[in-house]
């Protein structure tokens, strides 16, 4: 049996309209069906459910509050939620997947970020996933850490829905355009997720997103060269955030393609997507 958490995120809507799809059957929780922040009702679930296999996709991903509001918040989630999911796993004998983010890195690499290379998160967010990431390897024995990033799709808050809406209101936006990344349809990350369930390969931590690499602005250019607005360049120092955004957080995704998973590029995943919206 396979157990969903976040199963009302932007992820984890997709994953169970995709295995909806494939007739394989699953129980979705989220926070009303099991808040993961409570062992005891984490447990409860995980006794009731018996799963085998179970995708953790519930996360507090809000990057900016995670800074100052929603620190403890995040913390209680990302790393105590994780901890209780792990634990609850492992004595049921269940592989767990985790997803985790490309801000446990610094981004200030010039090349590619291989599946074993330094961490250094320099915001809250990524500090919080990192930790959860080390908690997974420390407590399950059989686990999936699947690193993603830029992520967009059809069920949630995303910079492609942002850009849309903002097009049909200005006529000229800024985007930031010194921040490099890979951009990522969550229907690939699902389909990747399934994936690693039916052909189990070997544990450990795997980078999914889709192929090519481009800048916020190079993101933008794309999402809207169908609307009539111009989209301007700007540095990141013209656009302060609270939270520090990678400046180069380009992920290796190798060890992803050696499972024989076919990854589209991230202009193929937008068009598939913007299809159907």
């Amino acid at each position: 049996m396979i157990l969903i958490t976040g199963s009302n995120g932007q992820l984890g809507t997709e994953l169970c309209h995709l295995l909806d799809e494939r007739n394989i059957t699953y129980t979705a929780t989220d926070a009303a069906e099991m808040d993961i922040t409570h062992k005891a009702a984490v447990d409860e679930v995980f006794q009731e459910v018996k799963p085998t296999f179970v995708f953790h996709c519930a996360a507090y991903t809000a990057v900016d509050k995670a800074e100052e509001e929603g620190k403890e918040l995040d913390e209680i989630i990302n790393v105590s939620g994780t901890k209780n999911i792990a634990e609850a796993a492992e004595a049921a004998g269940a592989v767990l997947v985790y997803i985790s983010t490309d801000y446990v890195f610094d981004g200030t690499n010039a090349g590619e970020y291989p599946v074993d290379a330094e961490t250094n998160p320099k915001n809250e967010y990524g500090r919080t996933k990192l930790a959860g990431e080390q908690l997974v390897q420390s407590i399950c024995s059989n686990y999936y850490i699947i690193r993603t990033s830029w992520v967009f799709g059809q069920y949630g808050h995303n910079f492609v829905y942002t850009m849309r809406r903002l097009a049909e209101t200005y006529p000229t936006l800024t985007v930031v355009s010194d921040q490099v990344g890979r951009p990522t349809w969550t229907r690939t990350l699902a389909e990747f997720m399934v994936h690693v369930m039916e052909t189990k390969p070997e544990n450990g931590i795997y980078h999914l997103s889709n192929d090519n690499s481009c800048s916020w602005y190079e993101f933008a250019c794309e999402i809207l060269k169908d609307f009539d607005v111009e989209v301007k360049p700007v540095t990141s120092e013209e656009y302060p955030q609270k939270a520090y955004r990678p400046k180069h957080s380009v992920m290796d995704l190798s060890k992803a393609k050696a499972t024989g998973f076919a990854i589209p590029t991230w202009q193929e995943a937008l068009a598939s997507f913007v299809k159907n919206i």
